[in-house]
């Protein structure tokens, strides 16, 4: 099964959410804002990775980085189109 992940950054600490294909939340969880553990938890072999949603933001550059270095799937979005385009979904 696919999975995706959301990252919401903030200085101190990032929020994980986890889905499934179907959309159901499969892991929630706060780690430190430093590449090497967001790495440890995207990487699990227990969630087959499509896309990374990382929020645009003072980090997402550094961030961006260090995932996309251990080929992780990142994309960096602003959080003002993302919400227009959820919005705009039926």
């Amino acid at each position: 099964m696919k999975h995706y992940a959301g990252l919401d950054v903030s200085v101190k600490e990032t929020s994980v959410c986890i889905v499934d294909e179907n959309g159901k939340v499969c892991r929630e969880r706060k780690v430190v804002s430093h590449p090497e553990d967001l790495i440890t938890l995207l990487s699990d072999p227990q969630w087959r990775i499509e896309w990374i949603g990382l929020e645009a933001g003072p980090l997402s550059q550094w961030l961006f980085e260090g995932l996309a270095k251990v080929d992780l799937p990142v994309i960096c979005i602003e959080t003002r189109h993302t919400k227009a385009f959820l919005k705009a979904q039926p």
